[in-house]
């Protein structure tokens, strides 16, 4: 029962337990993490290409996503208008010039590409492609080792994370109202609570959820998994510089565990140098809960 939960935790552990203090290593591990989200983004597809009954699990992909991720985000959007009537965020910034957001957003689709590459490859049957599934194990492990490695090198401490309420307060918001909706999402789509949670913690980090959701349930939740975080990392693209001037916490809240990296500099010229601090806690506290639940909702 718990093999698959010491799988995801061990290197995770391990990585995070090493010193990570050199500026070359940190770019190194940076490159070679988004390598290996390739490739293993691209065995994922190949995985898809040998399901039986393809296009019925095809359809069954897009619907598991997009009702997963309208309960999602509408109980994260509802929990966090309801944290700012509480807690207002009170601010004198004016937006600065944004970067384009459409070459944002084509950046972030640049991995369902790889996804499609390795599905189109897949379709081939070429024999030696059936080992995907078992490379894919191999690189996971390494994959895990990496993010440990980056989570220690953003250098966060207990202090800073605790002296941050906002950052604190939106990830605790987020966390919680996102469970909720993923039990909302399992009564709905007639799946066990579990695999909802699951579906749930993934909160933007797509790269991450798609695999891990493969490995412990599948490619067809796992590619549900990863359109459902990937939406919500382009939907916080399009609409940070619309909610940002009345509604700063469900601007950060919507980034999930993407506002420590690809959305922080949008949060930043949006609205202004204040909310880095803020958006660093609440992503780093996202993003080392993500593999941290779905390892447990699926062990």
């Amino acid at each position: 029962m718990y093999s698959g939960l010491l799988i995801i935790l061990v290197p995770l552990i391990v990585g995070y337990s090493l010193p990570a203090k050199s500026r070359f290593l940190q770019k190194l591990v940076n490159k070679l993490l988004s390598w290996m989200v390739y490739v293993i983004l691209f065995f994922m597809g190949i995985s898809l290409a040998f399901l039986d009954n393809l296009a019925t699990n095809l359809q069954a992909i897009f619907y598991y996503c997009l009702i997963s991720a309208a309960c999602i985000l509408i109980c994260n959007l509802l929990a966090l208008r309801l944290l700012e009537c509480r807690h207002p965020w009170h601010h004198n910034h004016h937006q600065e010039s944004l970067p384009s957001r459409l070459h944002m957003a084509l950046e972030s689709l640049k991995l369902c590409g790889v996804v499609v590459a390795g599905f189109v490859t897949g379709l081939s049957h070429w024999p030696p492609l059936k080992h995907a599934s078992e490379a894919s194990n191999y690189a996971l492990l390494l994959l895990l080792f990496l993010v440990g490695l980056q989570l220690r090198g953003s250098r966060m401490t207990l202090q800073q994370i605790i002296l941050n309420r906002r950052g604190l307060m939106v990830s605790l918001v987020v966390l919680m109202s996102a469970l909720f909706g993923g039990i909302i999402a399992a009564l709905v789509l007639d799946f066990p609570l579990k695999t909802g949670l699951a579906l749930a913690s993934g909160f933007g980090w797509y790269s991450l959820s798609g695999i891990l959701m493969s490995e412990s349930f599948g490619p067809v939740i796992g590619s549900a998994a990863f359109f459902n975080d990937l939406l919500r990392e382009l939907l916080a693209i399009m609409l940070i510089p619309a909610l940002i001037t009345h509604h700063r916490s469900s601007a950060l809240g919507l980034c999930g565990a993407t506002s420590m990296d690809f959305t922080l500099p949008v949060l930043q010229r949006s609205g202004g140098m204040e909310m880095v601090p803020a958006a660093i806690v609440h992503g780093f506290l996202l993003s080392l809960a993500a593999p941290l639940l779905i390892a447990l909702f699926s062990s």
